[in-house]
């Protein structure tokens, strides 16, 4: 039986794969859904591939949503017998490529000439020089991150949310999984932190199977259904 391992993206947490996990297994799998420490590629590349080959047997499905894209595609290589990728809403990066990279002018309301309009960055104890957490205004939730979920929705998000670190969101890709494992990918159409656009180039580029579905950043949560058929497909 494949075990889809999913991994959340910045500024959520495992519980954004809620109302996907509960669907898996409601077809049988084994689904577990790791903290993603979003420290740094690498490290949390090695956190993931750490936690797979001690917690999973057999064939494995890797999930990621947003920057969980980065990480799923930087640990493939190392975490076992992986034998699809499935980015939701999700950045699929070549070698090199970093965050900052991808979203560097392509419309990201993120992308801004001042970050601070839009998170709150704060520092955090024993950070690298000029390092710091970057996390979402309340109001960057509701109007760019999560503009399809309803306000107490969006309000547990910005509340719980796990920041991530600016050095993260500019450490480059080592290693490209999609490169030798097939991959599926959902595209939120309505997706203002990635832009529709920018999804379908890179899963074009990795030759994916593409999902179009009309969601916010977090399809996942709004569109549960929707990315729960691409993993079963990428399952199949």
């Amino acid at each position: 039986m494949t075990k889809p391992t999913i991994v959340h993206g910045a500024w959520a947490d495992a519980s954004s794969w809620d109302a996907v996990a509960t669907r898996l297994r409601a077809h049988d799998f084994t689904v577990l859904a790791p903290p993603n420490p979003l420290r740094g590629v690498e490290s949390d590349a090695a956190y993931l591939s750490s936690f797979v080959a001690q917690r999973v047997s057999g064939p494995v499905v890797l999930a990621g949503h947003s920057y969980g894209g980065v990480v799923i595609s930087n640990a493939a290589g190392n975490a076992g017998d992986v034998r699809a990728l499935v980015y939701v809403n999700a950045f699929i990066p070549a070698e090199g490529e970093s965050i900052f990279a991808i979203l560097g002018g392509s419309g990201s309301a993120l992308d801004v000439p001042d970050p601070t309009t839009v998170l709150d960055v704060a520092g955090y104890p024993g950070a690298p020089d000029g390092d710091a957490e970057a996390f979402l205004k309340p109001e960057t939730v509701g109007r760019y991150f999560a503009q399809d979920l309803s306000e107490e929705q969006q309000w547990l998000i910005a509340a719980g949310q796990r920041p991530i670190t600016l050095s993260a969101n500019a450490g480059p890709t080592v290693s490209a999984a999609w490169r030798t494992i097939p991959s599926w990918a959902v595209v939120g159409t309505d997706d203002l932190v990635i832009p529709a656009a920018t999804q379908r180039s890179m899963a074009e580029r990795a030759g994916s199977k593409i999902a179009e579905v009309a969601a916010s950043h977090v399809s996942l949560v709004s569109q549960p259904q929707a990315v729960t058929d691409a993993i079963l497909a990428a399952a199949a």
